[in-house]
């Protein structure tokens, strides 16, 4: 008797079902365009709600779309990221100010 396989005592195996490969989802950046009319608040405000990044981080992240232009929010699929942008323009919109925001693949 070979005792280095143990026996099944109901007499069933079990058989592992093999997963197919998926791949994960592309990412896509979200990236806020600074403007000469938006308020450093608006952004913040934005990046907090939106984004829900701390107000440290919101505060960051301001920083760089007024010093360099534009700015990463963050990575998500790309219907995530759709959503994000067209929440930013509608409530940019709403409050008056000429806030864009654009996706680019992460």
């Amino acid at each position: 008797m070979d005792m280095a396989r143990p026996r099944s005592e109901t007499g069933t195996a079990v058989i592992e079902k093999s997963r197919p490969d998926v791949d994960e989802p592309r990412m896509y950046h979200v990236v806020l365009l600074n403007d000469d009319y938006t308020t450093m608040e608006f952004v913040i405000e934005i990046l907090e709600t939106i984004f829900s990044k701390s107000r440290h981080e919101a505060y960051r992240v301001m920083l760089h779309v007024h010093t360099h232009g534009r700015g990463v929010c963050g990575a998500y699929t790309f219907e995530e990221a759709e959503t994000k942008v067209a929440f930013v323009h509608d409530l940019a919109r709403e409050r008056g100010f000429p806030l864009r925001a654009t996706i680019e693949e992460a």
